[in-house]
């Protein structure tokens, strides 16, 4: 059992997503070992991208503050060794197809590997491209974790079947953002995984509160939460370590039981 299905294997699992440098790296590595103790399964790195289709404007302007901050990739592959002498939580890195071929793809996955990451997601890598990516996570060891979106239908199976870690499910169309309710139909686009592969089902993309949190995880294996998170992040700047770790209790506690 690897790093990632340890996390559901245990319980509805909670997934924070920040992005690493906002308001920086130092508070970034602080945040990654808060919410580990808050109760955080395990967490999402997003590595800024200066064009990030996939998010909306909460994230988008993380991704620019960093940016701005002098954030590298290799200044995050230095944070997360320091995170690694400290905590062994499952760690993600989020992040775009360009930042991943600018750096070298081989040399990109091969370093996150040796550094203490689990997985690597990809949203502007639809399934039908994410060969390249894939094989080279496989030879060392990262799982490549797959999207599939409610318009995704009768992809699901054949993205089911060659999928590692966990399935990233998201809840609404669009881009990233909170949202007062999500309407999807999350139980069937589920179901249809799970006839595929038992894998584990992580819903992200507009879970902001602990009664959607419980609602979404009743039906999956795991939430997933950005905008709310990084948005604490944006509004409190080097102050956001005390409000993330409450809300991430918070959000915690509301599916512990289920």
């Amino acid at each position: 059992m690897n790093n990632i299905e340890k996390v559901f294997s245990h319980g509805k699992a909670f997934i924070p997503f920040i992005t690493c440098g906002d308001p920086s790296l130092e508070i970034t590595e602080q945040l990654v070992l808060a919410m580990e103790r808050a109760g955080a399964d395990l967490v999402e790195l997003g590595i800024p991208f200066s064009d990030p289709t996939a998010e909306g404007p909460v994230i988008q302007a993380a991704n620019l503050r960093a940016l701005s901050g002098g954030v590298t990739t290799d200044k995050i592959f230095q944070m997360v060794r320091r995170i690694r002498t400290q905590s062994q939580i499952p760690l993600v890195f989020m992040t775009y197809a360009n930042v991943v071929f600018s750096y070298g793809t081989e040399r990109f996955i091969q370093t996150a590997a040796e550094i203490g990451m689990d997985g690597l997601i990809l949203p502007d890598v639809p399934f039908e491209e994410k060969e390249e990516f894939d094989a080279v996570c496989q030879k060392y060891g990262l799982a490549f974790i797959s999207l599939i979106a409610p318009t995704s239908h009768e992809r699901i199976a054949c993205i089911a079947r060659e999928a590692n870690g966990f399935i990233y499910c998201v809840s609404s169309l669009g881009v990233t953002g909170v949202r007062s309710k999500i309407t999807t139909d999350l139980g069937s686009m589920i179901a249809l995984v799970k006839q595929e592969k038992k894998i584990p089902c992580a819903v992200g993309f507009g879970i902001s509160t602990p009664e959607q949190a419980r609602r979404v995880a009743a039906v999956a294996d795991g939430v997933i939460v950005g905008s709310a998170i990084v948005k604490l992040c944006g509004q409190h700047g080097c102050g956001c370590i005390a409000p993330v770790t409450d809300y991430v209790r918070s959000m915690k506690a509301a599916i512990a039981d289920l």
